[in-house]
């Protein structure tokens, strides 16, 4: 599961990124949509470590996910079966 929880984003001024909040939970699709310029990629930028969050936090399976063991190995995998109905 990833929980985004109040994220925000600020560049000199300028917010990209404004109180984002949401849970992606195993075995759903989790739309990410808007139009350009609204955040998408800043958001995801966040999610995994590359670029710090002004305000609010990211946890992907429990955990912040630069202290996942393997980061770019993380999967839900563990959580599920296979034999959930998608």
């Amino acid at each position: 599961m990833i929980t985004v929880d109040h994220l925000t984003k600020s560049y000199r001024g300028m917010t990209a990124v404004n109180d984002v909040s949401f849970t992606a939970r195993p075995g759903r699709v989790t739309g990410f949509l808007g139009p350009n310029g609204a955040g998408k990629s800043t958001t995801m930028r966040i999610m995994v470590g590359l670029s710090p969050a002004t305000s609010g936090h990211v946890e992907v399976l429990g955990a912040r996910y630069a202290d996942l063991p393997n980061p770019g190995l993380a999967t839900l995998a563990d959580s599920t079966s296979g034999r959930q109905k998608f």
